[in-house]
């Protein structure tokens, strides 16, 4: 983790924590910004008649999104552990990559809590919306 922080490198943390790694998770980084990538995948599909990515799908990508993007932002690696996750879905997540974003809305010494946004083909649509309250080891 710690190499991960030095180099800004999220790619290496996505692939340390197993969940994040079994999702294929990835993320690309413009600048101070950060978006992380589910890419298509049939296995991850709840409605093939749709067919829409299922909703634990979804759920565990913006949960590890905010994770990783909490511990990328400490200055010293800290383990967040989540203590609520509030999940809005807000239309189908079709057969196709999806992305998030997080915003970190609060830091302190114990708890955080961040806003993650998914969306599929254009950030103006999204998915689902969540909220993470984190606390910190």
């Amino acid at each position: 983790m710690r190499k991960a922080l030095q180099a800004g490198d999220y790619q290496k943390l996505i692939d340390a924590v197993p969940y994040a790694r079994t999702l294929g998770m990835g993320s690309e980084t413009f600048g101070d910004e950060v978006v992380f990538r589910l890419p298509r995948n049939e296995d991850n599909l709840g409605n093939p008649i749709l067919p829409a990515i299922h909703g634990g799908v979804i759920g565990g990508f913006m949960e590890m999104s905010a994770m990783i993007s909490l511990m990328m932002s400490q200055e010293t690696p800290r383990l967040p552990r989540i203590v609520d996750f509030s999940l809005d879905y807000l239309r189908a997540g079709l057969d196709r990559d999806t992305f998030s974003e997080c915003h970190l809305t609060r830091q302190g010494n114990r708890v955080a809590n961040v806003i993650v946004t998914a969306w599929q083909q254009s950030r103006r649509k999204p998915i689902a919306t969540a909220r993470a309250h984190f606390i910190m080891d």
